[in-house]
């Protein structure tokens, strides 16, 4: 939820004016998350609340949210990170969310902007001076459903980033500094932020003429030349039918993410007409970022070999069972007594019939690596929507649309 509100904030910082009327929503959707991770960061003094619900019990329960409660799961524990159970990463992410909140909302709401503000530099302290991964502090209650695979140093990386994006600091720049260049990647996502980070830092060689970030600015271009298919460093695959590749499971949060990477440096290599080359062959231009980010924006919508638009809702032919509790249950309207948490599971999670709800907009996992998509609910590595599969999107599609 964390680096879904900083990739919502981070769109609506470089894309507001190509938002148009959509802003307003883009600044609720923001502020909602917003006001919930206040509250995780302020309830209890050297505490950081990271997680309601035990997910092992969570998954055994396929209920709706209007039903879920103490009665229905007893096992809704509450988990949070502390000095003696540190979680650098997930504190460095809420840190960045927070921050690039508080930018959203400089202008239209200075006193909130403060106070998210306020709280991003105590939560980024307290992630700093207490080291650890929450992976190890929490153990069960996020493993293996959401382990910090890479670490927490990127996110300690993204969460000064932002920081110093938010308050011009130098203090965050000798914290960037400190923890060094650290190795390439070729991905980003809710767990990666290598990539993000040098993107965002890569601006203030770009943008601000500052050559003391060019250092981001090179690792970005070399990150950009592991994605690139035609590229002499690629490191990404590419399905037949143009889809970016990375991994089996819900690889679309992956492709967003990326594709909002590439759209985002484009705008920066436009304010300085800056190109850069892969190798000795390829010439890379803001042009060339903006093509394939087009083209896995119009394969998500539906150019694709399924001619199937992985948005649900959008186009005639979209995901009709999606992985969702919300969408696959009847409604309160329609039956307003309770499910207990294994009621749902007979006949709404097992039934081949399309879902009674349709969530408008949501994206799901998508598509194979041979671009078949099988739009079944029990495969939720393809069928499950996700809030930051969503959040990176909502950039490049307001690139594209206007």
């Amino acid at each position: 939820m964390a680096f879904t509100t900083t990739m919502l904030s981070w769109g609506a910082m470089e894309y507001a004016r190509k938002l148009g009327p959509q802003l307003p929503e883009t600044r609720a959707a923001i502020r909602w998350a917003a006001d919930y991770l206040l509250k995780c960061a302020r309830a209890t003094p050297g505490k950081l609340y990271v997680g309601v619900g035990d997910p092992n019990a969570d998954h055994r329960c396929w209920i709706r949210p209007e039903d879920m409660d103490a009665a229905s799961n007893p096992a809704r524990s509450v988990y949070s990170v502390s000095p003696s159970n540190p979680g650098s990463d997930v504190a460095g992410e809420t840190a960045a969310a927070l921050a690039a909140a508080s930018i959203v909302f400089r202008k239209v709401d200075p006193n909130y902007s403060r106070s998210l503000l306020i709280t991003a530099r105590n939560v980024m302290d307290f992630a700093l001076k207490y080291r650890g991964s929450y992976s190890d502090s929490l153990g069960s209650a996020v493993c293996p459903f959401y382990c910090s695979y890479s670490g927490y140093t990127d996110e300690l990386l993204w969460g000064a980033a932002w920081l110093f994006r938010a308050t011009n600091d130098a203090y965050y720049v000798n914290v960037i500094r400190s923890l060094g260049a650290n190795d390439g990647t070729d991905i980003f996502s809710w767990d990666n932020k290598y990539a993000g980070a040098r993107v965002l830092l890569a601006r203030r060689n770009l943008v601000d003429k500052n050559k003391g970030f060019e250092n981001f600015r090179q690792r970005t271009e070399e990150f950009i030349c592991r994605i690139l298919p035609n590229s002499p460093s690629s490191t990404t695959q590419y399905t037949a039918g143009g889809l970016m590749w990375k991994l089996s499971q819900s690889n679309l949060q992956y492709v967003t993410s990326i594709s909002f990477l590439l759209t985002t440096y484009s705008k920066y290599m436009a304010t300085s007409n800056n190109s850069f080359y892969c190798g000795n062959q390829l010439r890379v231009t803001q042009q060339t970022l903006r093509s394939l980010a087009r083209k896995q924006m119009d394969y998500i919508l539906g150019e694709n070999p399924m001619k199937m638009s992985y948005m649900v809702g959008y186009g005639a032919n979209y995901p009709k069972r999606i992985h969702h509790r919300g969408s696959s249950l009847p409604s309160v309207r329609v039956r307003p007594q309770p499910f207990g948490c294994e009621a749902g599971f007979q006949p709404f999670y097992y039934t081949p019939n399309p879902n009674p709800n349709t969530l408008t907009g949501a994206v799901v996992g998508g598509p194979d690596q041979n671009d078949f998509y099988s739009d079944d609910r029990t495969d939720f590595s393809h069928s499950e929507p996700a809030t930051y599969i969503n959040a990176a999107i909502v950039g490049p599609l307001a690139f594209f649309a206007s």
